[in-house]
């Protein structure tokens, strides 16, 4: 089944650009211009995955995913910006995002993103993955961080583990983490379970965060 996508964009030409490059990858279910459209579209159409502005009238693409998160947990959301900006990404991402990526981005990527959000992954570019992460560790000085070679949750983990674990925080897919590692993706996938598992670590978004809390990455 295709997955399902909803546009926000305050710019009706970007929204048709971004429907262009698509394609036929995606069934494009509904779009909007501001938040309020945006929230009222987002819960009559229930879609995979969510491509999102971060700078909309009526609040923002942060707004949106406040009020919606909860509600449809099921929703996986994706900023798509002209901003690279510290606090445009760290703003979307603490709100629920599974990734960022600007509007420079090319058709096969934006599709490739598309995809590995709706099936689970974190999508950052390289270079704004590091900076995003860079970004969040300074943006939290009151949870100082830990030693990594103390920390009580990384002696749990195999070396094996902590090989998967560092690919994972850094938004590679387990089909990519199979293939650097020269192991399968049901391999990769009862790794990834039993990282969180020892972490005490409930998804991939909190994963990135204890990596980059010690600094692991």
């Amino acid at each position: 089944m295709s997955t399902r996508v909803f546009l926000v964009d305050d710019h009706a030409m970007v929204r048709a650009g971004v429907r262009a490059e698509l394609g036929d990858s995606v069934t494009v279910v509904g779009e909007a211009a501001d938040a309020d459209a945006a929230i009222a579209g987002i819960r009559a159409a229930r879609p995979d995955v969510v491509l999102l502005d971060v700078h909309l009238p009526g609040g923002g693409g942060r707004a949106v995913l406040e009020t919606l998160r909860t509600e449809l947990p099921e929703v996986r959301w994706l900023a798509l910006s002209v901003s690279d900006a510290a606090e445009d990404v760290i703003a979307v991402i603490r709100a629920g995002a599974r990734g960022y990526v600007t509007k420079t981005i090319s058709g096969p990527d934006l599709r490739s993103a598309v995809q590995r959000v709706a099936e689970g992954d974190v999508v950052f570019s390289p270079r704004l993955a590091g900076f995003v992460l860079d970004a969040f560790a300074a943006s939290t000085p009151s949870a100082p961080a830990e030693d990594p070679a103390t920390d009580p949750g990384l002696d749990l983990l195999s070396a094996r583990e902590r090989e998967v674990m560092q690919l994972l925080a850094r938004g590679y897919t387990y089909r990519e983490i199979g293939s650097r590692l020269f192991i399968s993706v049901k391999t990769v996938e009862s790794h990834a379970s039993n990282v969180l598992r020892k972490l005490q670590l409930s998804n991939r978004n909190e994963l990135t965060r204890w990596a980059a809390t010690n600094r692991l990455l």
